[in-house]
């Protein structure tokens, strides 16, 4: 099962990062907060990665290029006046990653619309590529095949400004609507399984995913929430970067399992 991940944003409220690089190449322990999120996949065995790019997109793409030999002991060797490079005691990640440019200003729907023809006809995981999270994936992945609908999403209980859903006893989306200052209800925190007819929900660049598509979704009982209680945490801000700085640092960051 492929994964889907959204990386393509500006991160406009954490500029003093996001103008050099896009946000989910900052840093946390000095690898990329997308690294961390598929670690986390990996861990349970999700490998092969779409990497959805827009902003600094050529960031994304230098940095995996570069990724097995900045994370290996190499010896270059020019006493044969040419040079040879030996790489000693191999680490590399068992990914296949696909990088795709899906535009400057592209929406988070048409982002997802792009990648189409990487998914094909096949269920898939998607996430954005600025929060991490404890969440076991394999047990949302049994929920999804258990229910049988389009789409699942991993819901958390906390007092941020994100998408609100309303759920049923039977853990089905009742209804979804965007965001307001003074909700403090479950709220959307990606980490998604979807299935491939999830695409004739989304029209073209300028569509919103958490908007219209998720709308219609809940309103044909096509959405579903995996209720998740564990740690979830975004990157919006400098202030909830350096919060999981400090986690990291101090050895207490709960989304590191592997």
């Amino acid at each position: 099962m492929k994964v889907v991940i959204l990386a393509g944003g500006r991160g406009t409220r954490i500029l003093e990062e996001s103008i050099t690089k896009p946000k989910p190449m900052i840093e946390i322990g000095e690898m990329p907060i997308l690294w961390h999120i598929m670690k986390g996949y990996s861990h349970y065995g999700y490998n092969e990665f779409i990497i959805c790019a827009g902003y600094k997109q050529n960031i994304i793409k230098e940095w995996f290029y570069n990724y097995f030999v900045n994370n290996n002991d190499i010896t270059f060797d020019y006493t044969k006046g040419d040079m040879a490079m030996i790489v000693h005691d191999k680490h590399v990640e068992p990914w296949k990653v696909t990088i795709v440019d899906t535009g400057l200003n592209t929406l988070t729907g048409g982002r997802i619309k792009r990648i189409q023809k990487y998914v094909n006809n096949e269920t898939f995981l998607m996430t954005y590529g600025d929060a991490v999270c404890d969440v076991d994936i394999n047990k949302i992945v049994k929920f999804h095949k258990e229910h049988g609908k389009t789409a699942t999403l991993t819901a958390v209980l906390q007092d941020q400004s994100k998408g609100v859903l309303n759920i049923g006893g039977d853990y089905a989306v009742k209804s979804f609507r965007e965001k307001r200052l003074v909700d403090s209800a479950p709220i959307n925190a990606g980490f998604m399984v979807l299935e491939p007819k999830i695409f004739d929900y989304l029209i073209d660049d300028n569509t919103v995913f958490e908007q219209e598509p998720l709308s219609r979704l809940a309103e044909e009982g096509e959405l579903m929430s995996y209720m998740h209680r564990g740690f979830w945490q975004c990157m919006d801000t400098a202030r909830e970067h350096e919060m999981l700085e400090d986690l990291y640092n101090t050895g207490n960051a709960p989304w590191i399992k592997w």
